[in-house]
């Protein structure tokens, strides 16, 4: 059967529906054009935005510290991690709970309560009606903190921080300083080697795909792992202790203004114990006077009386003005200039050889014996020590020593001759420790430190040589004379080679001296073998016959006793196995 194709007839266009169509495609077109343009001209930037919000996220370090430790890896100073314990009682969730069930305060309460410690109804009264937002306790520790987790309730954040430690308390205080409540260093060397404490981290975007799989990045190889350095110290906890307890019961006996004491490696400048009094507990620092915090041992001057005379015979010797077996006269007074100076105890002492000097510590046969040197040679020699420079060291900003200008110097007669027993002019506690370490190393500057990577900076520099070895050698044996026959006996240990010079200066106000003193007593051992200088200053002992002899010297003693334990020093043998006997 044949089949035939339906013909169908087009009619045409209604013109207006073609108009409207047309015009509907066009504004269509024109929307989304102008669509596109608004997202990716005007709106670029917060899309980009929220891109990397919803694709990557922040990591942020805790503001950390390194720990410090001493020589034999001992805590001194460390980051404990507490937490913060949040509550959003409109969440409240027990594992199982359907997940539109909200539990009770009172419910939440009752299981926290127990890891807590705290009472039910005092952790309820934290709460205040409140629905978020809660801070119920900080401090939590890591223990406490992961009990709370394995709670798994909802509505519970934990926020981890960290706190400074100091386990030893008030004994290192006055050297290692604190962290203020925002774990910023605010004194000590937490303050003055902040950089090297500080563990620096960076902030990073963890890149995810639209799964949620990390992606990787450009990060260092270095940026996620854990800072584990540490800030070693080259004290010794031990005798650090021991140096504390002599000082602290010897301010405490003259009623003293304060007192420190520092135990220092001859050959090297390290730092063994350095020890202040009055002293604070860094782990409460709020409860103290901001007084208490300074670092005066490095930042306060003082005169060093008697102490400089073994320096001052050292120059005289290095200068030939004096001979090893020469002697000097002393009648027990002088005038020099207009003005009368005499010894301590107003008496003289005839003729005299240079040990004996320091023995009895005689000013007028100090003044006889610089008055040979040229006065220009003699403040070039005391610039050359650095009296009035500052001392490099890793501990604080030291203050510059205060030395009379080279012209009134020389033409002021009497300058010279208070220099001579050490007055005059003053320096830093710490400045005197280093003159007299290099009296006993052969003559070598050593720059006092207590950081064990310091030594790195300080071998960069070579070493300048004060005074030679045999200049050194021989004050170091008229040092010895005044622990074997003079004012430094008190310190004498059998068996052992000591040599030391006592000091007792007054306070100066306003130009005049008062009757404040500072005693102190300077001691280097063994005089056979040099390793180490001790010093211990006392200010303003407040009862009668305080001299260096007196207030001093004990606590150096106790020192001693405790270096040659920890030292593990051996006395001196002869050859028959006895132990030597000084003469």
């Amino acid at each position: 059967m044949k089949k035939y194709k339906k013909i169908v007839r087009l009619a045409s266009l209604d013109q207006r529906r073609f108009k409207f169509l047309s015009i509907f495609s066009f504004l269509l077109i024109f929307s989304l054009f102008g669509r596109l343009v608004k997202l990716q001209v005007f709106n670029a930037s917060d899309l980009q935005t929220k891109a990397r919000l919803i694709q990557s996220s922040k990591t942020n370090s805790l503001k950390k510290r390194r720990s410090i430790v001493d020589r034999n890896n001992r805590l001194i100073a460390y980051d404990k991690p507490l937490y913060k314990l949040w509550a959003h009682p409109k969440y409240f969730n027990f594992p199982g709970d359907p997940i539109n069930r909200i539990r009770s305060i009172e419910e939440v309460a009752k299981k926290l309560s127990p890891i807590l410690d705290i009472n039910d109804e005092i952790l309820l009264g934290k709460f205040n009606n409140k629905k978020s937002g809660i801070k119920l306790l900080d401090k939590i520790s890591d223990e406490k903190a992961e009990k709370i987790k394995n709670l798994q309730i909802s509505g519970l954040d934990l926020f981890q921080y960290s706190q400074r430690y100091y386990p030893q308390g008030a004994l290192y205080s006055n050297l290692v300083g604190f962290v203020n409540d925002e774990n910023i260093g605010s004194a000590g060397l937490e303050l003055h080697l902040d950089n090297q404490i500080k563990v620096f981290r960076k902030s990073h975007l963890i890149k995810r795909g639209g799964d949620g799989t990390p992606l990787p990045d450009n990060s260092a190889s270095g940026d996620f792992i854990p800072d584990y350095k540490i800030l070693g110290l080259t004290l010794d906890s031990k005798l650090q202790k021991a140096s504390f307890n002599a000082l602290s019961k010897q301010v405490s006996k003259w009623k003293a203004k304060k007192g420190f004491a520092i135990v220092m490696d001859v050959n090297n400048g390290q730092i063994l114990s350095l020890v202040a009094v009055p002293s604070y507990d860094p782990n409460k620092f709020w409860q103290y006077d901001s007084e208490i915090f300074r670092g005066w041992y490095s930042q306060d001057l003082f005169e060093p009386g008697s102490t400089f005379k073994p320096i001052n015979l050292a120059l005289a010797l290095e200068e030939k003005v004096i001979q090893k077996d020469g002697l000097v006269e002393d009648n027990g007074k002088i005038n020099v200039g207009g003005w009368t100076l005499s010894n301590w105890d107003k008496k003289g002492n005839g003729y005299i050889d240079y040990p004996k000097v320091l023995q009895v510590s005689s000013n007028v046969g100090m003044v006889k014996i610089m008055q040979n040197l040229d006065p220009k040679i003699y403040w070039d020699w005391l610039n050359n020590l650095g009296i009035n420079k500052n001392l490099e060291t890793d501990l604080y900003e030291s203050t510059v020593g205060q030395l009379k200008r080279k012209d009134l110097f020389v033409n002021q007669s009497i300058e010279p001759a208070v220099t001579s027993f050490g007055k005059g002019f003053s320096i830093s506690p710490l400045k005197l420790v280093q003159l007299h370490a290099a009296l006993a190393n052969g003559g070598f500057e050593v720059t006092p430190h207590v950081t064990s990577t310091f030594k790195e900076r300080v071998n960069k520099h070579p070493k300048k040589q004060f005074f030679s070895y045999e200049v050194s050698k021989t004050v170091l044996e008229w040092m010895e004379s005044v622990v074997d026959k003079g004012s430094g006996s008190g310190v004498k240990i059998e068996g052992y080679r000591i040599a030391g010079k006592t000091g007792t200066s007054q306070k100066a106000l306003n130009g005049v001296y008062t009757s404040k003193k500072v005693c102190s007593f300077v001691a280097v051992l063994p005089v056979n073998n040099p390793k180490y200088v001790i010093l211990v200053v006392v200010d303003e002992p407040s009862k009668s016959y305080a001299y260096g002899s007196t207030v001093a010297v004990p606590v150096a003693k106790e020192i001693i006793e405790s270096l040659i334990v920890i030292e593990k020093l051996p006395p001196k043998i002869k050859d028959n196995g006895m132990i030597v006997k000084k003469p």
